[in-house]
C-alpha cells in the first residue's frame, strides 16, 4: 500500500490551493453576503483546466485521475464550499454523465464547452416527492413524433440557472412496467432555452450562498429522440454511477471544508487569550482541536481510498458503493462535527458572521444530506454487510 500522493497529484494540490489561498478566499464573505455566483472565478478555474480534471483529452479532458480531481475539490471547498460545489456538481453531475454514456454526437456537441468551464450543465434527478426514493420519479417523457415530450418537475437542481448554464439531464420514466415497483426510467438531455423548460426563482438556502440553485419545470418540453442520454430504460444504472463518484466528490469536499474549520479554530484558540494564558493552553480546548484533527485526517483517508478504488473499477460494484457511502458518511458528518466546534471554540465571536466559521457552519450541514442523505449511506452499508 502506498499512502503517498504522485507527483502529478502534489501539483495539482498545490495548483488548487495557491488559488484558493489568493483567489477564492478573498471573495468568500461577500459572495456569501451577497448570495452571489462567482462567474469570474468560475471561469479562472475553466482556464486552469479543473472542470476537465478527470476526463479523457479527446474531449478537451486533462486526463488525469480522479484522486486529483478530488484533490482539487477539497482545496477549492477549504476557501469557498459554494465554490466548491459548483466545480463538483458541474463535473460529477453535469459532464460526467455525457462522458460516461453519450453518443460520439452528443459528446462533440456539449463536452468541450463543459471540460473548459465556458458552460455548466445540471443533473435533474430529485423531485417534490422522489428524491432518495429515485424509483418514485414521476417526471414523464413520451415518445410523439419523434421527439420526447416531457412533462413534469424538478427541484434543488444545482448550476440550472446562471448565464453560463448550457442544459440539463433529468431522470424520466419513459414507460409504464406491470407489475414491477417502478417504472422504466431513462436519462434525457434538455437544452437550455427549450420550451417547455423553464427555470424557477432561485431558492433561499441557509447556506452554499456563492452557488446557484434552483427548480425546474417541465410542461409539454419537446426535445429529439436523439437527445436520450445513453440506452432507453439505462437511466437508473446511470445515475447510480454518477451518484457513486458524486458522493465521493462531496466527501471530498466535506474534507475541505472540516480542514478549514480546524484551521480558524487553532489560529483562534492561540491567539484569543483567558486567565491570563491563550486558551490553546486549556485542555478542554486542546481536546476539542486534537479530535478535530483526528478525524478531519481519517475522512481524508477514506476519501483519498475511496477515490483509487473508484479510479480503478470504474463501476457500481458493491465494494465501490460500500467505500463511497463510508467517505460520504463520515466525512460529511465530520465536517458537521468540526463547524459546531470550530463555533464553540470561538465563543460568542463564532455566532458573529464577521468570522468564518459562522458561514462554515452554515455551509456543513447540506453535506449530510446532498447526493444522499446520511440515513441513505447507512442503508447503503447495511446491505452490503448484508443486512
Amino acid at each position: 500500500m502506498d499512502f503517498e500522493l504522485s507527483e502529478e497529484q502534489r501539483a495539482v494540490r498545490e495548483l488548487c490551493r495557491d488559488f484558493a489561498r489568493e483567489v477564492v478566499a478573498p471573495a468568500a464573505e461577500e459572495l456569501d453576503r451577497e448570495h452571489r455566483f462567482p462567474v469570474e472565478i468560475v471561469r479562472q478555474m475553466g482556464e486552469m483546466g479543473l472542470f476537465g480534471l478527470p476526463f479523457a483529452e479527446q474531449w478537451g479532458g486533462a486526463g488525469a485521475d480522479f484522486l486529483s480531481y478530488c484533490l482539487a475539490i477539497e482545496e477549492i471547498s477549504r476557501a469557498d464550499a459554494g465554490v466548491g460545489i459548483t466545480l463538483e456538481a458541474a463535473v460529477s453531475l453535469g459532464a460526467a454523465p455525457i462522458h460516461d454514456f453519450g453518443t460520439q454526437e452528443q459528446k462533440e456537441l456539449l463536452l468541450p464547452d463543459l471540460l473548459a468551464g465556458r458552460k455548466l450543465w445540471a443533473f435533474g434527478l430529485t423531485e417534490p416527492g422522489a428524491g432518495s426514493d429515485a424509483g418514485a420519479t414521476r417526471t414523464r417523457a413520451e415518445l410523439n413524433d419523434g421527439d420526447w415530450v416531457i412533462n413534469g418537475s424538478k427541484q434543488f437542481i444545482t448550476n440550472s440557472g446562471t448565464d453560463i448554464s448550457a442544459g440539463v439531464t433529468i431522470t424520466a420514466v419513459t414507460a409504464r412496467r406491470a407489475g414491477a415497483m417502478r417504472g422504466e426510467i431513462s436519462a434525457v438531455l434538455v437544452p437550455a432555452g427549450t420550451p417547455g423548460y423553464s427555470v424557477q426563482p432561485a431558492y433561499r438556502k441557509l447556506g452554499w450562498h456563492s452557488s446557484d440553485t434552483h427548480p425546474l419545470a417541465f410542461d409539454d418540453c419537446r426535445v429529439p429522440e436523439a437527445s436520450l442520454l445513453g440506452r432507453r430504460g439505462g437511466g437508473y444504472q446511470q445515475f447510480l454511477k454518477t451518484l457513486t463518484g458524486g458522493r465521493i466528490a462531496i466527501a471530498a469536499l466535506s474534507v475541505g471544508l472540516a480542514q478549514a474549520c480546524l484551521d480558524a479554530a487553532l489560529q483562534y484558540a492561540k491567539e484569543r487569550s483567558a486567565f491570563g494564558r491563550p486558551i490553546s493552553a486549556f485542555q478542554a480546548i486542546q481536546f476539542k482541536l486534537a479530535d478535530m484533527a483526528m478525524e478531519v485526517e481519517l475522512a481524508r483517508w477514506a476519501t483519498y481510498r475511496a477515490a483509487v478504488t473508484y479510479e480503478k473499477s470504474q463501476a457500481t460494484t458493491g465494494e465501490v458503493q460500500r467505500l463511497a457511502a463510508m467517505a460520504k458518511l463520515y466525512a460529511s458528518e465530520t465536517s458537521k462535527r468540526a463547524a459546531d466546534q470550530a463555533v464553540q471554540i470561538h465563543g460568542g465571536y463564532g455566532f458573529i458572521e464577521d468570522y468564518p466559521v459562522a458561514r462554515y457552519w452554515r455551509d456543513a450541514k447540506v453535506n449530510e444530506i446532498g447526493e444522499g442523505t446520511s440515513e441513505v449511506q447507512r442503508m447503503l452499508i447495511a446491505r452490503e454487510l448484508g443486512c
